[in-house]
C-alpha cells in the first residue's frame, strides 16, 4: 500500500509539473526547434513533397504548413533554415490559390496581403496557367509554382496554441492512457491503407499498435467497440483494424520482433490464408489476428509508449530533476512504462 501511495504521489507531482513544462521549457517535439523571437517551433522537412502532401504532413505532426506573418518572422526562419539546411534554395509555404484561381490565401484563409507578401520581381505570374502554390526563396522573395512539384517545406507550431496531454507526455489530446499497460492508444476513424496508417502513427511519435498480451488484446477490443465506427461512411473494409505487424519473409511486428515471440499471436480460424497477396496485419473486431492486402483501407490504432518519468523528464527539467526517476526505479525496480 505504501509503495502504491508513493508512486501515486510522485506521479501526480511529476504530471502536474509536466502539464505546463511545454510552456515553461518551450518544448513541443524533439524534432522541432523553438525560436524565441517568434514564439513558435519550426521543423525543416528534408523529404520533398507536393504542396498538399506537405500540408498534410505538418497537420499529422500537430503543426501547420509555415508561412511568414511578417518581415521579422521571415528573417528569423530564413536564418534558422540557413543554419540547418543551407543547401535548400526554396521551400513550400502555407499559401496557395486553393479557393479561387489566382487569389492567394494562407492555409487558414487570410489574404496574403495581410501577412508577408514580398513577391519576387514579376511574381506571381501563374506561368503556363498551372502555378497555384507559393514557395519562399532563400533571399526572402515569394514565387508561385506548381503545386504538384516536390520541394522541402517547413512546419510551424506556435507556443500559444500548444496543449499537452500530461498522461501520455505528448502534444496530442486524442491519445488515452491505459494504466494497466502503461501506454497510450488512439483509435483512428479515418480509414487508410496499412502503409499510410503506419506513416500517420509515426508522424504522431507513435506506431501501429502491437499486441503483447491477452490483456492488451482485450483492451484493444474494448477501444474498438467504444469507437463511433458506424458513423463513418465511405469505401473501406469493415470488421477489422490495421495493427503493427507484416509478412517480411515471416510475420514480424513493426518493432522487429517475430510475431510468435511478441506475446500474442492468436490467428482467427483459417488465418493467415492470403499467401503473397495479403502481407499486412490486422485484427478482427473480436481480437483475432488476420492477414490482409496492404492496399485495403481500414480503421487503425496507434500506440504510444509513455516516457513521462524517464529521459524526457531530464530533457525538460534538467539533470537536477532526475531524482524523480531514480526514486521510482528504487521503488519499482524499473521506470514506469517498461515491461
Amino acid at each position: 500500500m505504501f509503495t502504491k501511495f508513493l508512486f501515486t504521489v510522485v506521479l501526480i507531482d511529476t504530471v502536474s509539473r509536466c502539464t505546463y513544462c511545454q510552456v515553461e521549457h518551450k518544448f513541443f517535439r524533439r524534432d522541432y526547434a523553438y525560436i524565441d523571437d517568434t514564439g513558435s517551433f519550426y521543423k525543416v522537412h528534408t523529404l520533398h513533397k507536393t504542396w498538399e502532401e506537405a500540408k498534410i504532413k505538418c497537420e499529422l505532426e500537430g503543426a501547420s504548413l509555415f508561412y511568414p506573418e511578417d518581415d521579422d518572422e521571415a528573417a528569423a526562419v530564413i536564418s534558422y533554415w540557413n543554419v540547418t539546411q543551407p543547401l535548400f534554395q526554396w521551400v513550400f509555404i502555407g499559401v496557395a490559390d486553393w479557393n479561387v484561381k489566382e487569389v492567394f490565401e494562407t492555409i487558414d484563409g487570410r489574404p496574403i496581403s495581410n501577412v508577408y507578401d514580398n513577391w519576387g520581381y514579376g511574381e506571381p505570374n501563374n506561368g503556363g496557367g498551372i502555378e497555384g502554390c507559393v514557395i519562399l526563396r532563400k533571399d526572402g522573395t515569394l514565387n508561385d509554382d506548381k503545386c504538384e512539384n516536390k520541394y522541402p517545406f517547413i512546419c510551424k507550431k506556435t507556443l500559444a496554441t500548444l496543449q499537452w496531454n500530461s498522461q501520455c507526455n505528448m502534444p496530442d489530446s486524442d491519445y488515452v492512457y491505459s494504466e494497466q499497460h502503461a501506454r497510450c492508444y488512439k483509435f483512428h476513424l479515418t480509414p487508410r491503407n496499412w502503409t499510410d496508417a503506419h506513416a500517420v502513427c509515426n508522424a504522431e511519435q507513435s506506431y501501429l499498435a502491437v499486441i503483447n498480451s491477452e490483456g492488451e488484446r482485450a483492451h484493444l477490443v474494448d477501444i474498438t467497440a467504444a469507437a463511433p465506427k458506424d458513423t463513418v461512411v465511405g469505401d473501406y473494409l469493415r470488421g477489422g483494424v490495421h495493427l503493427g505487424f507484416q509478412n517480411k519473409k515471416g510475420w514480424v511486428t513493426v518493432k522487429g520482433v517475430p510475431l510468435h515471440l511478441s506475446g500474442y499471436s492468436r490467428w482467427a480460424y483459417g488465418q493467415p490464408d492470403g499467401g503473397g497477396n495479403e502481407l499486412c496485419g490486422s485484427m478482427f473486431f473480436s481480437g483475432e489476428l488476420n492477414d490482409i492486402g496492404c492496399f485495403h483501407k481500414m480503421f487503425f490504432i496507434c500506440e504510444h509508449e509513455v516516457q513521462i518519468l524517464t529521459e524526457d523528464i531530464k530533457y525538460k527539467f534538467g539533470e537536477d530533476d532526475k531524482n524523480i526517476n531514480d526514486t521510482l526505479i528504487k521503488v519499482f525496480g524499473k521506470p514506469p512504462g517498461q515491461p
